[in-house]
């Protein structure tokens, strides 16, 4: 794609607004809440869209609408499982995460917090969840980098391994130097320019195919089965295995560290209510018009994208659509898309190296600004690991994606449940929901992936039968462990 002076000016004012924030923000990451949390005083706004942005990634604007572009509308499946998932996460888990997380030794970490909760003096619990997080977030920043690595080879017709490059280069850059309130403020901006861009393309696709009516008769012309919901586009029925493992999607929300560390760094748990608002409007509209973005792609341009390619219909569709400076602005919010969940995903990443086996393990005396140093030294190093994985460009985004969110909702999505509903779970019952949960997702991919279960069903059952049999195996949890959980239960009556 040629660029001309218009598309250079938006991209130099997009990336000059990001390094901008994180410059700005390095003032305020001398310590560690700060660096990792932003000192709890995010508001409603930045709260919702930040995670909403670091939830849905570039997938949402390549994966999906490449998804929708091949299989049809049974994509809406997928769409109904993460907007389930994230109104659930937001309904009940938010406001006990923020409360308990601050009851609990001021946690500013998933690992902290569940070393806190079960006052886990052996740290095995915070090191077995620290290693899942490294194991799963390497695939989960991967996924942002081959998206990164794509959409700049597509827009400006470089080679793959410079793209991977550029993209990993800037994520770290604002990373690095601002920490969390960089990276939540960027996610604001960023959130806001998705939203925009995943709305404008496919209305601007079905006014180009004359309408509404015309598209939807133009897809049923195309192929009849490519607008029913029970079949995929070659007509074979949808199996109920098949829906359960689109719809199984909703379960990974309860265990993604990047997403639920924004519930815990809001100003105050009275603010979620306001913030779930925002995001469920955030995320119906966007998850909607994100498949609506591959149906409408079919129509506008056939069968021309196969294999990886599809997962670049947004891109191509904008690019006809639009001069070179609204193109260029959407392609930025697809940019924004990959950065927001990557720089989220390593700066989570970062806190489990630095905390959880740095501290924890070699100097648990180490000063604040110690620790922040490691933290950047190793949004650096994993960074360099998530390049190695994102290597191959014939990596499909949504496959890696898939992967890494079925870790992460096995591995604590059942734990954080049992830890913040159910006062008898204990230390042991919560080691055993990690260690089964993540190593099911692991197997299940590796040997058990033709039976089309998606990896997070079974990884998340087996995880919730852990915690509860251990635990009920296990003596009961001590008075200050119980006072805790029950702190936590009269502040949200009280709320």
């Amino acid at each position: 794609m040629e660029q001309d002076l218009g598309s250079i000016l938006a991209y130099a004012l997009y990336f000059i607004v990001l390094f901008a924030i994180g410059l700005y923000h390095m003032k305020d990451t001398g310590d560690m809440q700060s660096y990792m949390l932003g000192g709890r005083k995010i508001g409603p706004w930045v709260s919702a869209m930040s995670a909403e942005a670091s939830d849905m990634s570039g997938w949402m604007l390549m994966g999906l609408p490449g998804y929708a572009y091949v299989a049809g509308v049974s994509a809406f499946w997928i769409a109904i499982g993460l907007a389930l998932g994230t109104w659930l996460n937001w309904r009940f888990v938010a406001q006990r995460l923020r409360i308990y997380t601050k009851i609990a030794n001021d946690s500013i970490t998933l690992p902290d917090f569940f070393e806190n909760r079960y006052n886990d003096r052996s740290k095995i619990l915070r090191i077995v969840s620290a290693v899942f997080i490294f194991i799963f977030f390497l695939i989960y920043t991967a996924s942002g980098f081959v998206a990164g690595g794509r959409l700049f080879t597509t827009v400006f017709d470089i080679s793959y391994v410079s793209s991977l490059l550029i993209t990993a280069g800037i994520v770290i850059f604002y990373t690095f130097t601002g920490g969390y309130l960089a990276v939540c403020r960027t996610d604001f901006f960023q959130g806001t320019l998705m939203f925009f861009a995943i709305i404008v393309v496919p209305v601007t696709g079905v006014m180009i195919a004359g309408g509404p009516t015309e598209t939807i008769a133009s897809l049923h012309a195309l192929n009849p089965n490519y607008f029913n919901m029970l079949t995929d586009a070659t007509g074979l029925t949808l199996s109920f295995t098949a829906i359960v493992s689109l719809i199984g999607w909703g379960l990974g929300y309860f265990g993604q560290p990047h997403i639920l560390v924004r519930f815990m760094s809001i100003t105050s748990a009275k603010e979620i209510p306001q913030a779930t608002r925002i995001a469920m409007v955030w995320v119906i509209f966007s998850l909607f018009f994100a498949v609506a973005s591959g149906l409408v792609g079919r129509v506008v341009l056939g069968d021309i994208l196969t294999g990886v390619n599809a997962e670049t219909v947004f891109m191509v569709m904008n690019e006809q659509f639009f001069n070179s400076f609204m193109a260029a602005i959407i392609i930025s919010a697809i940019l924004g898309a990959i950065m927001s969940t990557s720089s989220g995903q390593l700066l989570v990443t970062a806190s489990a190296i630095s905390t959880d086996f740095y501290q924890a393990l070699l100097r648990k005396n180490a000063s604040q600004k110690e620790l922040v140093f490691v933290s950047r030294i190793a949004v650096i190093l994993v960074s360099a690991c998530s390049l190695a994985l994102a290597y191959n460009p014939n990596n499909y985004i949504l496959d890696l994606v898939a992967y890494a969110w079925a870790g992460f909702g096995a591995s604590f999505g059942p734990l954080m449940l049992f830890s913040l509903f159910w006062k008898r779970t204990t230390l042991k019952g919560a080691v055993a929901g990690v260690f089964f949960g993540g190593s099911t997702v692991l197997l299940w991919k590796e040997c058990f992936a033709y039976t089309g279960l998606y990896e997070i069903i079974p990884g998340f059952i087996v995880s919730c039968l852990a915690i509860f049999v251990v635990s009920l195996l296990d003596k009961k949890p001590s008075d200050a462990i119980i006072k805790d959980f029950e702190t936590t239960e009269k502040h949200l009556n009280d709320l």
